[in-house]
């Protein structure tokens, strides 16, 4: 009867351990979700990392010339120089639609 002990109790350790992996608190499921989210917060922070250096470089273009400034205030503010003419076009959205 002694020499049944120890492969039965290995065997419950086995069980439990497996119980623990497949159902227990943090199992091999949660763990493949945190994967997949980490994947997704990663590219999230990829892609804002690529828009702070985007707006880093725009803030040091303003700060450095002159270029910068002036073609921010032709395209957002419809600024233009003396002796210039300025054209705006209009498309007819119903037009396009035809």
């Amino acid at each position: 009867m002694n020499r049944w002990k120890l492969p039965l109790l290995l065997l419950a350790i086995l069980g439990y351990l497996q119980y623990s992996l497949w159902f227990g608190k943090n199992n091999i499921f949660d763990y493949q979700n945190n994967l997949k989210m980490l994947a997704a917060l990663h590219e999230d922070n990829n892609k804002l990392k690529a828009r702070n250096e985007q707006m880093f470089a725009e803030v040091n273009d303003l700060q450095q010339g002159f270029q910068a400034i002036e073609e921010r205030a032709r395209s957002h503010l419809g600024m233009v120089k003396p002796n210039e003419y300025f054209y705006r076009i209009i498309i007819d959205s119903n037009a396009q639609k035809r």
